[in-house]
C-alpha cells in the first residue's frame, strides 16, 4: 500500500479569506458559545478542501470562556455541544484532515503555584474532551510547552512531569511537549520523554534559537519521531526567521537632546519624522529577533531540512505571519526549486497550474498581520516568567 503524502497545515487564521472567523470572539456579556466557534470552522474546513490543505490547528478560545473561573455560566457549553462537536468531527474525519490544539502560553503543568497547575489542567481537560467528542483519533493532539525556568531548571523539569502525571487520562493520551526557543531546549523535552513517555513535537526555529548541548540535527529529529507511539503519524513545527530590521520606539534621552540642540543626527535615527530636542520618543531601525516568525517560509531552507529529514515520515505544521498563504506559496516554491520534496507532499506536475493562481492571489496585496503569537501556544512574545 502506497503510504499516505505527508500534510501541510496551518494555525488558526486564515488570510486568504479573511471573512472566515476561527472562533466566536463575542464578549461574554453577549454569550459567545462553543456552537459558534463550530459553525465558523465548518466553514473553514469547506475553505481547507477548497485549496487542498488537510491540516489545521483549531483555536485555543473555541470554546469561549469554558474554563473562566469567575464565570460559571460557561462552563458547560463543551457538553451542551455534545451534537455540534461529533457533527463536526466526523466532516473531519469524512475529509481527511487533521486537527490540533495548541493551548496558550499561559497553560503551564510546571508551575510552582497549585493553584495555576489545577487551571492549566482544567484547560487542557477542557480541550481534549473536544476532541473526544468530536470522535477524532490519535493524531488529534494537544501541543505544549514545559513552562517557565523559576531559577531552577532541573527542578522545573521534573515539576513538568509531575504536572503531567496529574492529567486525567484523557489529556495524558493526546499531550504532546514541545522544545521551545528561549527555555527548555530539545535536550531538555528529551529528558521529559525518557521518564515519562510523553511524545515529543519537534520545532525546527526553536531547535536552533536553543541548542546548547550541540545536538545534531537528524539524530534529535529521529529521537522526536520515535517518541510517538506506533501507527501515529508524528507532526513537527516548522518556521522560518523574521529578517527584516525592527521599528523600535525608543525613549529620547538627555544626552540625546544635548546632540540635537548641537545640530548633530541622532544615532540609529533612521525612520520617521525628523527627532525635535521637544520629542519625548525616537523611532529607530534594530537588527532582528531571530526568534520572530517570517511572513513566508523560506523555500530552500525547507527543502534543505527535508532532504535531511529523508526516510522520516511526518506531518509539518507551518508557523509563518501568513498562515495559508504561506503554505500555498511554499507548496508552489517546491515544485519549482524541489519538486522532489514537493511530492513527499502529494505534489506533482499535474498540480503546476497552482503556480499561477496562487502568485496572482499573492500579487493582489493580500499581507500579514502583526499579531503575538498567543494563540498559537508560542513563547516568543511571552516575558520570562509570564505567569509566575
Amino acid at each position: 500500500m502506497t503510504p499516505r503524502p505527508l500534510r501541510l497545515g496551518f494555525p488558526v487564521k486564515v488570510m486568504g479569506q479573511p471573512d472566515l472567523k476561527s472562533n466566536d470572539t463575542r464578549g461574554w456579556r453577549k454569550g459567545p458559545h462553543l456552537k459558534q466557534s463550530l459553525e465558523y470552522v465548518d466553514a473553514i474546513l469547506d475553505y481547507l478542501v477548497a485549496i487542498e490543505v488537510d491540516m489545521y490547528r483549531l483555536s485555543s478560545d473555541l470554546a469561549p470562556y469554558a474554563t473562566h473561573p469567575d464565570m460559571p455560566q460557561f462552563h458547560g457549553m463543551v457538553a451542551e455541544s455534545d451534537a455540534e462537536l461529533a457533527a463536526f468531527g466526523r466532516k473531519a474525519r469524512d475529509l481527511d484532515i487533521r486537527l490540533s490544539f495548541h493551548p496558550s502560553q499561559f497553560v503551564l503543568l510546571n508551575s510552582p503555584d497549585p493553584d495555576l497547575t489545577r487551571k492549566s489542567i482544567w484547560d487542557l481537560s477542557s480541550q481534549a474532551e473536544m476532541l473526544d467528542r468530536m470522535g477524532l483519533g490519535p493524531e488529534a493532539v494537544l501541543v505544549t510547552h514545559v513552562g517557565g525556568v523559576y531559577g531552577d531548571r532541573e527542578e522545573s523539569r521534573a515539576r513538568w512531569i509531575e504536572g503531567y502525571g496529574q492529567c486525567p487520562e484523557h489529556v495524558r493520551r493526546r499531550l504532546v511537549l514541545e522544545n521551545d526557543d528561549i527555555r527548555f531546549s530539545a535536550a531538555d523535552v528529551l529528558w521529559i520523554h525518557e521518564r515519562c513517555g510523553v511524545p515529543l513535537i519537534f520545532d525546527y526555529q526553536h531547535y536552533w534559537c536553543l541548542n546548547p548541548e550541540g545536538l545534531e540535527l537528524r539524530a534529535v529529529l529521529e529521537r522526536f519521531v520515535r517518541s510517538w507511539p506506533e501507527g501515529v503519524r508524528p507532526k513537527i513545527h516548522f518556521s522560518s526567521p523574521r529578517t527584516e530590521m525592527r521599528e523600535v520606539k525608543r525613549k529620547v534621552t538627555d544626552k540625546d537632546r544635548e546632540a540635537l540642540k548641537a545640530g548633530k543626527e541622532l544615532r540609529g535615527q533612521l525612520l520617521g519624522a525628523p527627532v525635535k530636542p521637544t520629542s519625548r520618543v525616537k523611532t529607530v531601525l534594530v537588527p532582528p529577533i531571530w526568534t520572530g516568525h517570517a511572513d513566508f517560509t523560506n523555500p530552500f531552507e525547507f527543502a534543505t531540512f527535508m532532504r535531511t529529514a529523508e526516510g522520516l515520515d511526518f506531518d509539518v505544521m507551518l508557523e509563518s505571519k501568513t498562515k495559508d498563504l504561506s503554505l500555498l506559496k511554499l507548496k508552489t516554491d517546491l515544485l519549482r526549486y524541489a519538486p522532489d520534496v514537493a511530492a513527499r507532499f502529494g505534489s506533482g506536475p499535474d498540480d503546476a497550474r497552482e503556480v499561477a493562481e496562487v502568485e496572482r492571489m499573492l500579487d493582489e496585496g493580500v499581507t500579514a498581520e502583526e499579531e503575538a503569537d498567543v494563540d498559537e501556544g508560542g513563547l516568543t512574545d511571552a516575558p520570562e516568567e509570564a505567569s509566575a
